[in-house]
């Protein structure tokens, strides 16, 4: 196959898995309403685990994973607990297009860690992308007076804070555990620790929702597999700026279910931190080519 099509190949597949990931995000709206943040996050976790736990032992057997950094998936689990937690309680009351555009600095955020955690140089010009990046999100969360500083808003970008602080676990955990075993331990760290959190808070599952939370799972596990084959199959900065494009399906979703559009000051907002996110993906491609491996 020829380079050309192995490249679009990977975007097809992260488009695809954008699309999914969108699909299962409004999954988690349906159900925010309804359960405590922290059961709606064991939800996701536990629907998806009977896939993941197929789609691994198909690929790589149950070798890896138990050979693993037992350490590093802990700390990546307490992540994305308080990241799901994070996110389900702010979309309980802002529409998903605002919550998607607070989350895209999260690509900002893991550059900024990568300096203490990893010993990544970051240079003048990276660092300023980083803070207008910031700023897109102040416009976003609009902290005035008249403004929507709002705790779902703080909710949301814990849950970036927190995905950021799991992708330099990510890089870490790379270097020596599959990335089926990255994808099962932390869906079997979320469903136990969001479950034991929120068992003194339980609500009975409605039997309208089965199909919701099937569907959660479903797309979840998809979406991982896909973005899995993206990155296995292309350069890292031709498809990770293919992430924004959650930003469409967050619009249609809401418009779709919720009848809701982003108003422009979220829009600008948007248009900032992508628009930074953009810059910064460019000069790490154009620094890794300057620099020798």
């Amino acid at each position: 196959m020829s380079r050309h099509a192995t490249h679009t190949r990977a975007m097809l597949y992260m488009l695809i898995a954008v699309a999914l990931f969108a699909l299962m995000d409004a999954g988690l709206k349906l159900l925010a309403p309804h359960y405590p943040p922290l059961q709606v996050a064991m939800l996701r976790g536990a629907s998806a685990l009977p896939l993941v736990l197929a789609w691994t032992l198909l690929s790589v057997g149950t070798r890896a994973l138990l050979r693993v950094h037992w350490r590093l998936h802990l700390l990546r689990g307490v992540l994305g607990v308080a990241m799901m937690f994070g996110f389900v309680y702010g979309l309980r009351t802002l529409p998903l297009s605002t919550a998607y555009a607070i989350t895209f600095v999260a690509p900002l955020l893991v550059t900024a860690m990568a300096v203490p955690f990893l010993g990544e140089k970051v240079g003048l010009r990276r660092w300023t992308a980083i803070a207008i990046g910031l700023v897109g999100v102040l416009v976003v969360l609009r902290p005035t007076g008249a403004g929507m500083l709002t705790l779902g808003g703080l909710a949301i970008l814990l849950a970036a804070i927190c995905y950021a602080a799991s992708a330099i676990t990510v890089r870490m955990l790379a270097q020596r555990d599959s990335t089926q075993a990255m994808v099962f331990w932390l869906m079997v760290i979320i469903a136990l620790g969001s479950g034991v959190l929120s068992a003194h808070e339980w609500v009975a599952i409605r039997a309208q929702d089965a199909w919701v939370i099937a569907g959660i799972g479903i797309t979840g596990t998809l979406a991982q597999i896909a973005l899995t084959e993206a990155f296995r199959r292309g350069e890292a900065s031709l498809i990770a700026p293919l992430e924004y494009t959650a930003l469409v399906w967050g619009v249609l979703l809401d418009v779709t279910l919720w009848g809701v559009l982003p108003d422009s000051v979220t829009w600008l907002g948007a248009a900032i931190i992508v628009a930074s996110g953009l810059y910064l993906l460019r000069r790490e491609k154009t620094h890794a080519v300057a620099v020798p491996p």
